[in-house]
């Protein structure tokens, strides 16, 4: 087995980054994964005291699908999101609040459908937005793993073409029978020096029947998956227990 590419997602809801190799720490999530969300406008967030909220909250994929027509990218050094749609590029300072404002407004403006309220873009250290946030702090620091020969298996199923990417996983990885992944729960593996236990079975949501390309439902995909293997889960999400650099290349090892 072996890695083959890793992604983060710095904006909850909003595209891929493709990385060339991460820093993984103990106990600590992806690196600027989910590390800003946007806001419905239907609760306050409190960045002196980040409270997990569901993901129905947020602008995000299982709801506002046109969100996948937009290509985004976070530039960490200086806080800044370039966002790109046909052709013509805009970009918003995330340190400051207006830049913070600009870019909500920019995102309800551009999904052109009521919302709850006032959309805001928001961010706490340390604070990461994923889905499995509303569990534990554990989980919301957890990783997220796909196998892609799973994905494979699933499009010879379904018959059409599935970009892996629509199950937005921090690790993308080859060389092991399909579905296999679903037997490791509590298992621990390691990628170079960085050791991992798996925590946890990724239950699948309407966000994966959202074309990345397109911006477009094309299949009911959650559906699809509990027709085929009797449950809805696709991937899993493990915990760092020791840290490490990996890379896509990096052989992945299954402990006894």
């Amino acid at each position: 087995m072996f890695v083959d590419c890793l992604k983060r997602y710095p904006v909850k809801g909003l595209s891929p980054e493709s990385l060339q190799s991460v820093l993984l720490q103990e106990a600590q999530g992806f690196p600027l994964d989910r590390a800003y969300a946007i806001t419905d406008g239907s609760f306050v967030f409190d960045p002196g005291n980040p409270t997990p909220e569901p993901k129905t909250k947020f602008l995000m994929l299982a709801k506002y699908e046109r969100l996948a027509q937009l290509k985004t990218r976070l530039i960490a050094e200086t806080s800044e999101l370039e966002v790109e749609h046909h052709g013509s590029t805009a970009r918003f300072d995330l340190a400051t609040d207006d830049g913070k404002e600009t870019a909500a407004f920019f995102m309800r403006d551009f999904l052109g459908v009521p919302l709850p309220g006032t959309p805001k873009v928001v961010h706490a250290p340390g604070h990461q937005f994923t889905d499995v946030s509303v569990h534990s702090v554990a989980l919301m620091r957890s990783i997220s793993f796909i196998n892609l020969a799973t994905v494979r298996d699933l499009v010879e199923r379904v018959g059409m073409e599935l970009d892996p990417v629509r199950f937005r996983a921090n690790v993308y990885f080859d060389g092991l029978p399909a579905w296999a992944e679903m037997e490791w729960l509590d298992r621990h593996f390691c990628i170079g020096d960085a050791r991992l236990k798996v925590v946890r079975r990724t239950k699948r949501c309407a966000a994966t029947s959202v074309n990345p390309a397109t911006g477009e439902r094309d299949i009911d995909l959650p559906l699809q998956i509990k027709d085929y293997v009797n449950h809805g889960d696709l991937g899993i999400y493990a915990e760092v227990l020791t840290g490490g650099t990996i890379k896509p290349g990096d052989k992945i090892v299954l402990e006894n």
